[in-house]
């Protein structure tokens, strides 16, 4: 009877957190699962202009990406894009929480200025650099003229097009991702710092052996967020540059935005984006598996 009454209060238990969850499940799937699944399934199928009827091709989709040029081109500059955005915010919101978590007057107004870009829609943002990069007008080129008295095409120029939105999204990001940071330094146990400071260690020792390693957990997070908006930003691209010079600047998801709205390609639009949700969630994966050995949970 004992043994009845314990299954029954956890059944009821297990029911009831159910019920709980199910909302968030219903939301999941309808807004998650089920758009994934029908673009898995529409990229096995020919739509576009040319078909009024979706036509069941297999993966001829794919095999027609692995031969576009351009496809390659806009994965290797989203490559670069993620290896030139990702350790570079997260380097400088390491540097600013640090510093931003010291006891020092005006600590605040550090914090709402390091902060105060991500409050910026990117639309908005976008606009205010490109008139930063604007050739003769803009003040970098202004500033340009008065060091080294020539101007340079930001946008306009293959070379340094990618560089010039870099440099943008680490401004905008850097100050999102020392949040995260800054929660992390908080929860470390002010006692550490005591002792090393008792055995006469150095700052740099310090953060090396004990600040940088408590924060993994944090990094980890970081770094899965920071790799997935290297895939998912597009809007400064519509703004600023709509992914030229002869596609110096096109990115994955403004690849697929294209593909979809500009040459009606539902299906070719759907094999874009199986492949980024395949480069993402191989992305997080290597980090759960090779970060998550290193990390100390505390």
């Amino acid at each position: 009877m004992l043994r009845h009454r314990k299954l029954y209060l956890s059944w009821k238990t297990n029911a009831f957190a159910w019920l709980l969850l199910l909302p968030s499940l219903l939301f999941l799937f309808l807004f998650t699962f089920y758009p994934i699944a029908k673009t898995i399934r529409l990229s096995l199928f020919q739509a576009d202009l040319a078909t009024p009827e979706p036509l069941f091709i297999g993966l001829d989709n794919f095999k027609l990406l692995m031969d576009d040029a351009i496809f390659w081109k806009v994965m290797v500059n989203n490559l670069w894009f993620a290896l030139g955005t990702v350790p570079t915010s997260m380097a400088l919101a390491l540097l600013m929480a640090v510093f931003a978590n010291k006891a020092l007057r005006g600590t605040g107004f550090l914090r709402t200025a390091f902060f105060y870009p991500t409050l910026i829609p990117m639309i908005a943002a976008a606009n205010v650099w490109l008139f930063i990069y604007t050739p003769q007008y803009g003040l970098l080129s202004r500033l340009m003229k008065g060091i080294t008295e020539s101007d340079i095409n930001w946008l306009g120029s293959p070379q340094y097009v990618m560089w010039a939105m870099i440099l943008m999204v680490v401004w905008k990001e850097a100050g999102y991702f020392m949040i995260f940071y800054l929660a992390g330094l908080q929860n470390i146990s002010p006692e550490l710092y005591e002792s090393a400071q008792v055995d006469g260690i150095g700052r740099w020792t310090v953060f090396r052996k004990i600040t940088f390693p408590l924060l993994m957990p944090t990094t980890l997070f970081v770094t899965i967020v920071a790799l997935t908006n290297a895939y998912k930003l597009v809007d400064h691209l519509v703004i600023m540059t709509k992914g030229g010079p002869n596609n110096a600047s096109n990115l994955l998801l403004y690849y697929i935005y294209e593909t979809a709205f500009s040459f009606w390609d539902q299906g070719m639009a759907s094999a874009l984006t199986v492949i980024m949700i395949a480069v993402l969630l191989l992305l997080a994966a290597l980090n759960f598996f090779g970060l998550d050995k290193k990390i100390h949970y505390h």
